[in-house]
């Protein structure tokens, strides 16, 4: 906060007080008004709130001390009232002290020095500095939490997925998030790291294994002496030291190589880890919370995923719901995203027009939670007054502009569904027919229905309900091969 824009109001009876009052302080830059009573000081505070008070004990009516204790309560000043700096009679330190108690941040007593006033006033200022930086920090750690957003809504499968972090981010159990790409794995992980973990007060470290090439993952997460590599110049420390005694979060699990998947499973067995080039056992204080898109079950299936590590990694499954099955949060994520972005770029806080959510309610976000938040940043950007129309959205957010991909031979004959006015009806429909031809197709087998839907099997199994199939398909004589399956 700059000093020009500190707003000090003086509450004194005595006109030649506030005039010297005045004078010593508006020529720092300070915005000034003043009020000879408490009940005018009141009715001030009202029309605008001030940053800073110089209150003097002695005033007509309700003294100093009254309204000091007056404006600690909500009523007063919206809920936001200034600091106060009592200014009381000399000789009167013991009625400043009990002012101090009441609330007040400091006093000056009659006759004071021009000097001793600017000192009081500028470490006030600097003091409702630091609180308005705190402010405005903990409204950035909101909005950056809120524009990831997976986390936002009132549907069964988040509500679920809640409850699951609750019940588990108190213990140091390890955990798998499941879920399609732009879900939000990381945003459940760091849930699971910050809300009622003792390891909240340690480092929350992610590695993205689909992204470092597999010649490089070993070093990244258990580090390498020096000269353990052609280019290896100095010591390195790994993940697994810089999350010691916090979370390491590994993203993206099911693209590791199986050399590594061998050795990430004795460090989780052992709670020690080598880093390379060296013979020097390391212990480590590390959870581990780990994500994939990948069925891993069907990875194993093809050698490409240790089992003994996929069963050490799922103590505790999280299963993240894609958008397209928690449609009725889709208005609740607009709204947060469409008023972060706002403020991020510094626009007119929009307003979403029903035609616009009626169109993002109706299409599938094969990209999920993360496409979302990019179509309503655009939007937001592109978007002329406070409204975000229809017309501000790309022309590929259509309904049902996403269709599962994988089943050519459903795509024929049988699918012909006959046109209502009702157009979530005739794409319930459409669900409907398609998803029964594919299992028809498996036999049955909802995992391998699953499979090639590209859903995981729990997300077809909650289409199936939604869909009124549920008792057809997840309870007839294929339940064996899916308790096999599992």
């Amino acid at each position: 906060m700059k000093q020009e824009k500190l707003r000090l109001l003086i509450v004194d009876d005595e006109e030649a007080s506030r005039y010297g009052i005045r004078g010593g302080l508006t020529t720092l830059g300070y915005n000034v008004s003043e009020a000879d009573s408490a009940e005018a000081a009141r009715a001030l505070l009202r029309q605008q709130p001030a940053d800073l008070m110089l209150l003097d004990v002695n005033l007509p009516g309700m003294s100093g001390l009254d309204f000091l204790r007056e404006l600690q309560t909500p009523a007063i000043a919206n809920g936001n009232p200034p600091l106060v700096i009592i200014i009381t009679a000399h000789g009167s330190e013991r009625m400043a002290v009990e002012a101090v108690k009441a609330g007040a941040y400091d006093y000056l007593s009659k006759p004071f020095e021009l000097e001793d006033l600017r000192l009081v006033v500028k470490n006030a200022a600097e003091t409702i500095q630091l609180r308005r930086e705190n402010v405005s920090l903990r409204r950035r750690i909101e909005v950056e939490r809120s524009q990831r957003g997976a986390l936002i809504g009132n549907s069964e499968g988040m509500q679920r997925v809640r409850s699951m972090i609750e019940k588990v981010a108190e213990t140091d159990a390890t955990v798998l998030v499941r879920g399609e790409s732009g879900t939000g794995k990381e945003l459940v992980a760091r849930e699971l790291h910050e809300r009622n973990s003792a390891r909240s007060s340690g480092a929350f470290v992610a590695v993205n294994c689909a992204a470092l090439p597999s010649e490089l993952i070993e070093s990244e997460l258990f580090g390498h002496e020096k000269g353990a590599f052609t280019g290896a110049a100095a010591r390195r420390q790994g993940k697994f030291e810089q999350a010691d005694g916090g979370t390491l979060f590994l993203d993206e699990i099911g693209d590791m190589s199986s050399n590594v998947q061998a050795k990430l499973l004795r460090a989780l067995e052992e709670r020690r880890i080598e880093r390379l080039g060296s013979n020097e056992s390391i212990p480590v204080d590390v959870r581990i919370v780990s994500a994939t898109h990948r069925p891993l079950e069907q990875e194993i299936e093809k050698g490409n995923f240790r089992a003994d590590l996929f069963y050490r990694l799922r103590v505790v499954t999280i299963d993240i719901p894609p958008l397209r099955d928690r449609s009725e949060d889709i208005p609740l994520l607009a709204e947060q995203f469409t008023r972060s972005a706002a403020e991020r770029y510094t626009l007119p806080l929009r307003q979403i027009a029903q035609s616009a959510l009626r169109r993002l309610i109706d299409y599938d976000w094969p990209g999920n939670v993360r496409e979302l938040k990019n179509t309503i940043d655009r939007a937001v950007i592109m978007a002329e007054g406070e409204e975000l129309r229809s017309q501000d959205l790309p022309d590929d957010i259509t309904p049902g502009g996403h269709k599962p991909m994988g089943v050519e031979q459903a795509s024929g004959d049988g699918l012909s569904v006959p046109f209502t006015a009702d157009f979530r009806e005739d794409r319930r429909e459409f669900e409907r027919r398609y998803i029964s031809r594919c299992l028809e197709h498996t036999q049955g087998n909802v995992t391998r229905a699953a499979e090639i839907l590209g859903m995981h099997r729990q997300s077809l199994q909650h289409k199936l309900r939604q869909l009124g199939l549920g008792r057809r398909y997840v309870s007839v004589g294929s339940e064996a091969q899916e308790n096999a399956d599992e």
